[in-house]
């Protein structure tokens, strides 16, 4: 391929909506153009990446016994009302009717194809264990498109779905798609992908691990112990906090004026935030009933893990009415006669003399003590984030670190979800009805490019491993108006080629820095540079896109010298 005649155009500025590298370099590189929020074109360079991306997952989810089938973009509601989440999904679905009047959705994943695609068809035990999967184009109306490919309103994803007779084999399967995870991510260059437990969220299931790119631009956030091999996203992260069991004293109502929060309420009474009650106020997106959480004063909610337990959705509560007994600023669990359901966080074990609202403007409670003053048992239940320095839940030590990642895959146990809701049956051995039991395996093929070139990139643009690189050698031509040069760069173009080697050409009659400025957006990993001055010398000067090469091989043995530096590239992404 020549660059003269690669469509799109690259250009010195990003335009002032890319705020992160990846999105600039690939808009600037012209790997792909702005359409509408969250979607986007790929010019050729693009499209080439997310093609080997594509390849290196479809390899390894064959060798792992995975059968590629395509489902529909399109699907009847009919399907997503047998699972239950046609309505229990938000506006992120695209529903529309077509012109029928039959209801519709676009596909933003793909369990209830797959249920409907096997269910007619394995029907005995001895049609298990299998894996189908796909690599489809998806679309969910996402509320907050940014980064470019990062995060996206349509979008390119393998899912893969998984079909057992026992937890057993589910698990043992579980583990190989881990290990062929690990082994995309090493095949396509992406140096810092940690696999975190994680909340199964819409998907369901009780198990979950999802593949995060360690990034500062990340949105999840993990919790990482630095003593044990304990990993987490934040969401999933088991919150433990010592009992503080503190002395019991007497319950005294006290004025503290003007202390509507912790901060001012620490200060008024020279108290530490950790020895306060904190209250925090939801509503249930249903029927907006309240819900308030009870938390030691220094943490804060997880609502993740509020709408699990809760097993609804919830939202902070945008206004309380005076007829529900909440009295904002000042809301305490001893006598109380607030209409909301109430939720005591486990931090809240020991406190047997904490500070509490009293439930009346300007007043708390000092040597409140739960077991005493509540005047009911009361049910502790984890809801708290973890935090920096917080008690790891493996090994116990405070040695828990907060970091930044991006998603780039995601795996799941579903269990018996979505084919008990859609009655997807098989006789086992003794004639007997019985639910498959579903894994669910997705990665974003878009995505993980962009996270690689977040990952990968210098201040100039991205430098793609050679496995995923829109081509493997870049040959820059500088002066193709000169006889010598012209004949020296055509014939390592066509013998480069002839040996099986993804060659860009570039011969434009432009100047050097210009030419080296697009090969640098390029990102191709071996650079081959053919200039009068090197003819002269018969050499021509190689070089690494990572900068750790840079040297003059001779004319008459440079095919075979880049042959071998492009062979010594891919072993560096080789299992």
């Amino acid at each position: 391929m020549k660059v003269r005649n690669i469509l799109g155009e690259r250009f010195k500025e990003a335009p002032k909506d890319c705020t992160i590298e990846s999105h600039a370099f690939m808009v600037r590189g012209g790997y792909m153009r702005y359409m509408s929020n969250g979607i986007y074109s790929l010019y050729t360079p693009g499209k080439r990446i997310m093609q080997k991306i594509e390849a290196i997952i479809r390899d390894e989810m064959d060798k792992i016994g995975g059968q590629e089938v395509m489902f529909p973009v399109v699907m009847p509601a009919s399907l997503w009302e047998e699972s239950g989440r046609y309505t229990s999904i938000g506006s992120e679905m695209a529903r529309f009717e077509d012109r029928s009047k039959n209801k519709m959705v676009l596909g933003m994943t793909h369990e209830e194809a797959a249920v409907h695609l096997a269910r007619d068809i394995a029907n005995s035990y001895t049609d298990y264990p299998f894996m189908i999967y796909q690599i489809q184009t998806k679309f969910r109306d996402e509320p907050r498109a940014r980064g470019g490919l990062i995060r996206v309103r349509e979008f390119t994803m393998k899912d893969a779905y998984s079909f057992h007779t026992s937890m057993e084999d589910l698990q043992e399967y579980y583990k190989d798609c881990h290990k062929a995870y690990e082994n995309i991510y090493k095949r396509a260059g992406a140096k810092n992908v940690i696999s975190v437990k994680s909340d199964s969220g819409m998907m369901g299931g009780s198990v979950s691990h999802e593949f995060m790119l360690l990034s500062d631009i990340g949105e999840d956030t993990l919790a990482i112990c630095t003593e044990c091999d304990y990993k987490s996203n934040m969401e999933a992260a088991e919150c433990l906090t010592e009992p503080l069991n503190s002395e019991v004293k007497p319950l005294e109502k006290v004025h503290t004026p003007e202390t509507k929060t912790i901060e001012a309420l620490s200060e008024f009474l020279k108290i530490e935030e950790k020895d306060l009650c904190k209250a925090v106020v939801y509503q249930k997106n249903a029927d907006d009933k309240y819900v308030i959480v009870f938390i030691r004063g220094d943490l804060e909610v997880n609502e993740t893990k509020l709408r699990n337990y809760l097993g609804e959705e919830i939202h902070p509560a945008v206004e309380i009415f005076e007829e529900s007994g909440i009295v904002a600023g000042f809301i305490g669990p001893v006598n109380s006669n607030a209409k909301a359901e109430m939720i005591f966080d486990k931090s809240l074990i020991g406190m047997n003399n904490m500070v509490c609202g009293a439930n009346e403007v300007d007043y708390h409670y000092v040597g409140a003590n739960l077991a005493r003053d509540y005047g009911k048992e009361v049910e502790y239940v984890d809801v708290a984030k973890i935090y920096e320095g917080a008690a790891c839940p493996c090994c116990g030590k405070k040695a828990i670190k907060i970091e930044k990642g991006i998603e780039v895959g995601n795996i799941f146990q579903l269990g018996t979800k979505y084919t008990k809701s859609m009655n997807m049956t098989y006789l086992d051995k003794d004639g007997k009805q019985q639910y498959p039991i579903m894994g669910c395996y997705g990665i974003g093929v878009g995505r993980l490019a962009a996270s690689i070139c977040q990952e990968s990139h210098d201040d100039y643009g991205p430098i793609w491993p050679i496995t995923i690189a829109p081509w493997q050698v870049e040959i820059c031509a500088l002066r193709a108006d000169n006889e010598q040069v012209k004949a020296l760069a055509d014939s390592i173009y066509d013998e480069l080629q002839k040996n099986g080697v993804e060659v860009l050409y570039d011969d434009r009659d432009v100047r050097p820095g210009a030419m080296f400025a697009d090969a640098d957006l390029f990102g191709v990993p071996v650079r081959v540079v053919v200039s009068p001055k090197n003819c002269e010398k018969n050499v021509v000067e190689i070089s690494l896109r990572d900068k750790s090469l840079k040297t003059e091989f001779s004319a008459d043995t440079a095919v075979k010298d880049i042959l071998d530096l492009v062979k010594k590239e891919f072993e560096k992404y080789a299992l």
